[in-house]
């Protein structure tokens, strides 16, 4: 069966305190059973804390830990012959960030309940180390990458 074309690119509109899209996509990703509400707050706390912590504008770190969480490089199954390569490939921009902010949520989600009480204290965390360069998210990026990079012997099977 041919393919479709491209998919249509849906515009998010910006949240509404931040005025950010990228802020609008977190909450997005972030929201369980459609309440929007609820995330936004506890996203508004977090980046009240990371305010109070680093003495920074909460947005400008925000975007330095997804930039750091952005993947490069990712490895994407090719069948030729019967058996399946690892190819390693660039990524595209949307993806990239759709990644970033879909590796940021799940690493906030991951952290203990113990040592954080909230979904906020958790996300300020993670926001906070990924803009430092550590953290679960940019562990995964750089395992990622890591594997791209042992699969290097299969770049020419890219299509």
């Amino acid at each position: 069966m041919p393919r479709r074309g491209a998919p249509r690119i849906r515009k998010i509109a910006p949240d509404p305190v931040y005025s950010d899209v990228m802020v609008a996509k977190l909450t997005n990703r972030s929201m369980l059973d459609g309440k929007k509400s609820v995330v936004q707050r506890q996203i508004y706390t977090a980046f009240e804390m990371i305010k109070e912590k680093t003495k920074k504008e909460p947005v400008e770190v925000f975007y330095q830990a997804i930039s750091n969480i952005k993947p490069t490089m990712e490895v994407r199954p090719r069948r030729i012959g019967g058996a399946a390569y690892q190819v390693p490939t660039p990524v595209r921009g949307r993806r990239q960030e759709a990644l970033a902010i879909r590796w940021l949520v799940e690493a906030a989600r991951s952290k203990p309940n113990g040592e954080f009480k909230t979904y906020a204290d958790k996300l300020s965390a993670e926001i906070m180390d990924a803009a430092s360069g550590g953290g679960v998210a940019v562990k995964k990026r750089e395992e990622m990458e890591k594997m791209a990079e042992a699969n290097k012997a299969f770049a020419h099977f890219r299509w």
